[in-house]
Formats: structure tokens, sequence, C-alpha cells
């Protein structure tokens, strides 16, 4: 039997595209947040040393001109469009992952202009010229989408228009690259994270394990990660294509010309074909979004997500691309209003199902959480509505984390693998119960022993003295009437760059109030309080 390889791919990366689409002033220092935390910065602001993930506050203190600029998903995608139009030219097939990423199988194209690495070149030559020159564009071609991305990653670091990985050496290519690269594939963070935590630092490690012992142990994003990082796409290419009775169109008459008319019928449309699929036990990743106006232009645009699209993502990437269309610049804007509109499901999965009501069905409630999810996404983005998920760790703050809603199905039971993380010891985990108030950042205290000296913690995890009296920022010393510890914990003892000792302590003061404090390098902190 043949051994099964990744599908040849070409991924288009434009870095920090949120950057350009907001329209900044050449060489202006310009960040992109989201959530208080940035998310694309320009290459000035990056010389100022901003890193995506910096807090506002601290990229404003690095570079007090810093210009700010919220994240604007539908912004991004109208930006977008003209890029993905101008390889309509090289094939017919251009994938819209999210803006800034596209992709495109190669099998064709790559024949016609003769080869990977002419095909790669005339791409980002294409590019770069529909962008006017003003933004960088990296390449990648490699076996399967997430090697062809990272190629695409590594050029950009490099300052190369291309990386062209070699036939058959996707596997080899992933292999050193570290387990946070799923990251930017699939939304399975939790089985990244255990994966790190059980020290599979690259996916190598990852590919190595035998298939069959990380279905059993990981379930479905288990195998999905370990396909990714063996250099395989995702879903196996088999009969993927559903059937053209699957697809949902809507006459608009008189037709359209103005995106916020055109999205009501987007909705009603991602409704119906999310509604048609459901009814056939089928989940659609990869959608078609048509277009036909009074003149008889046809438009058509596909959209890619590696998980299954729900309702709500359907309609947000029609109501994108509609605004591309609709509102790009007058040469490529059709010369009529639409007056049809068709959604196909190009690909689809079969649904992993969803747990009804108690007397079968959803309830009126469940309903309305999902009107108000829905909303909210349409208001602030999918990725900006975020959800609470109790994950393994040792201190409270590592333990909740909170991911977007649209990367979980709210009535789905939690699975097993993110329960095995939670239930399996932690050495030096605080034991229950948990804080009530858990600080984004410690505040730094003052412990001290009877005779006003600071108590310190040895490396054998022994105390200098009791702790007899706190003192928080601002505030007058309060005694302390009860405490217990010290829970030590040695962090990545094997990584000098992140290697951390430190003990943590409960404490009651004579107020009552009850804290968990850390003591680190000899300086205390407060990093929780209890009710």
């Amino acid at each position: 039997m043949e051994a099964e390889v990744g599908t040849r791919t070409l991924v288009v990366l434009c870095p920090d595209w949120s950057v350009l689409a907001s329209d900044p002033e050449p060489a202006a220092p310009v960040i992109v947040v989201r959530a208080n935390r940035v998310v694309a910065a320009s290459m000035a602001a990056r010389a100022a040393g901003i890193e995506v993930g910096l807090k506002r506050r601290e990229s404003q203190r690095r570079c007090p001109a810093v210009e700010v600029v919220e994240h604007d998903p539908g912004r991004d995608a109208r930006a977008f469009e003209p890029v993905a139009s101008s390889l309509d030219a090289i094939t017919p097939g251009v994938e819209v992952t999210h803006p800034g990423t596209l992709a495109f199988a190669t099998r064709g194209p790559s024949r016609y202009f003769g080869g990977d690495d002419s095909l790669a070149e005339r791409v980002a030559w294409m590019v770069s010229g529909a962008l006017g020159g003003r933004w960088p564009v990296r390449v990648g071609v490699a076996d399967g989408a997430l090697a062809a991305l990272l190629a695409a990653q590594r050029a950009h670091r490099e300052g190369r228009a291309a990386v062209v990985v070699p036939a058959g050496a996707g596997a080899a290519f992933l292999a050193p690259h570290p387990v946070s690269a799923l990251l930017d594939t699939i939304e399975v963070p939790e089985v990244t994270d255990v994966w790190q935590r059980l020290g599979l630092r690259t996916l190598g490690h990852v590919a190595a394990l035998p298939r069959g012992d990380v279905a059993a142990r990981f379930g479905h994003p288990g195998v999905a990660g370990h396909r990714l990082a063996s250099g395989l796409d995702l879903r196996p290419l088999a009969a993927r294509r559903p059937a053209p009775d699957l697809a949902v169109s809507h006459e608009l008459d008189p037709p359209v010309d103005r995106v916020d008319q055109a999205a009501f019928v987007a909705k009603a449309l991602a409704d119906r074909l999310h509604a048609g699929l459901g009814a056939d036990g089928l989940a659609c990743t990869q959608v078609l979004i048509e277009a036909t106006t009074a003149h008889g232009e046809v438009l058509g645009r596909c959209w890619r997500h590696e998980g299954a699209l729900t309702a709500g993502a359907l309609a947000d990437r029609v109501r994108w691309q509609l605004d591309g269309w609709l509102t790009g610049s007058v040469s490529s804007r059709p010369t009529a209003g639409v007056s049809r509109l068709t959604l196909v499901p190009v690909e689809v999965v079969a649904a992993r199902g969803r747990q009804l009501g108690f007397w079968g069905g959803e309830t009126l409630v469940d309903e309305r959480i999902w009107r108000a999810v829905a909303r909210l996404q349409g208001q602030l983005g999918a990725e900006a509505v975020t959800v609470p998920e109790v994950r393994g760790g040792r201190s409270p703050a590592e333990r909740v984390v909170r991911i977007p809603v649209a990367a979980v199905d709210l009535t789905e039971a939690r699975p097993a693998t993110r329960l095995a993380s939670v239930v399996e010891p932690w050495p030096g985990q605080v034991p229950a119960p948990a804080p009530a108030t858990v600080l984004t950042e410690p505040a730094p205290v003052l412990v001290v022993d009877a005779q006003g000296e600071p108590v310190a913690v040895s490396g054998r995890s022994e105390l200098s003295a009791p702790p007899a009296q706190i003192t928080f920022a601002g505030r007058t010393p309060v005694a302390i009437a009860a405490w217990t510890g010290p829970w030590p914990v040695d962090e990545r003892w094997w990584d000098p760059g992140r290697h951390r000792r430190r003990a943590r302590f409960q404490v009651v003061d004579r107020q009552g109030a009850a804290h968990l404090l850390a003591v680190e390098a000899g300086r205390w902190w407060l990093e929780a309080t209890y009710d």
C-alpha cells in the first residue's frame, strides 16, 4: 500500500497584515491590539522593542509615539481581497485561511509554470505588485499546509521571498519545529499544552509516537495534531466533495450593492447551510462564497477553517467577503448589485455531535445563549468572545485560561484528554479550595518574622523564621494569624532561560482575610485571595 503524503501546497504569508490593513503612515510605529494585547506590529514598532503578545500599556511604555489600532477582522478581510484576486490568473482554487494568509494546491500551476521554484517566484512577484511593493510577501511550498506555512515563516525570518521544501521532505522539515507551531493551524491548545508538559518539545517527537496510541490517549484532537506533525493533511484525501444539493442560494430582488443589506441574507443562508449539513450529520470546513450580479458577473472565493465552521463563523466570512467585493477599489468592484448569493460546502467532515437537552432537543436557554454569543461575535469579532477553561497546572493562574468561544462547542462535554490533564497529579500544586480572586499580575508584598526581619526560604524549602506580619503596598502591616506551606516548585529545570524556583504559602491575617503568597529569589508576591 502506497504511503500517504501531504498535498503539495503553496502558502502566501503577508506578515502582520492587520497593520497594513489599517492604512498607516509610511515608517510609522503602529500596533494592532485585541483584548489589550498586541496581535500585529509594524517594522518600526518592532524596532522599538514591541513584540506580539505584549500588553498595550507595556507597548506604549517602550514606544510612546506608537499608534494603537483596534483589531477589526472585517477591515482585514476587505483589504485582503485584492491580494486573493491577484492570484485568480494562477489558479481558481485560492483558499483564504484568514486575512493575511492564503493557500492553494500546486499540482496544476506548478506544472504549467515550470516547477515549484518558478511558481513561488511568480506568486511572490504578483502579490507584491498587488500591494504596490509596500509590504513584504513571503511564500512557502511544501507537502502539507502546515509545512508550507512554516516554510513561509522561515522565509520571513531569513528575509527571503520564498522557501521551497523538496517533495517528500515535509516530515523532516517539520521535525525540529516546536510543538507550539500546531497552534497556528488547529484549535486544540489543550493537547499541545499537555504534550509540552510531557516533554514532547518538537513535532518530530510527536510524529514518532504510534498513531493508535495517540488516538487512544488524546482522541480526535491528538490524531489531528499527529497527522500535521507527520507532514500530512489534517484529514485524509478521501471522498471529501459533498453532493451539489447541499449548496444553498438566495435570489435578491432588487439587487443590492450595500454590505449591510446583503448581511441579512448572508446570515439566513449561513443558518440554512449549517442546519442542512447538521441534519445529514456533516460539518463544513471549506466553503465557496459565490455572488452573481445583475449584469451576469460571477464572483467566487473559498474560505477554509481547520475546525468545523459554525453558523456564526460562516456568516462572518460571507460578510467579510461581500465587504471586500462591494467596497473595494473601483477597478475591482462589480458593475452592478448582487442578485444571487450562493454558499457551496466544498469540503465537509462528519459532525462530532451535540448533547441534546434532558427532554430531547435544545432548551430555550441554549438558544438564547447561542444568539447572544453570535450577536457579540458579530459586534466584537469571532475571537473576542472567550470562555474560561480549566487545565492542569500548579498555580491558580495556570489552571484557568480563556479561549475563544469559536474554538469550543458550548454544548459538548469536556473530552477525556482535557479532564485527564486536570486530575493528574501536579507536584507542588496548591491544594483545594481554589482562590476566588486571582491577580492578573502578582503584587509585591513584604513578609517579616517576629523580629521584623524578612522571611527567607532556603533551597531545601526551610524557613528562616515563622512569618508573623504581612505588608501590602500602600497599607499598614497586618499580623498573620495562621499559615501553611511551603509548596516548592522547580519548573522547567531543563531550560536555563525559563527555569523558575519558587514556593507558595497560604496565610490568614488577623482581619480574617486569606491569601496565596509566593516567594521567588527572596521576594514575596501576592498571587490570589480567598473568600
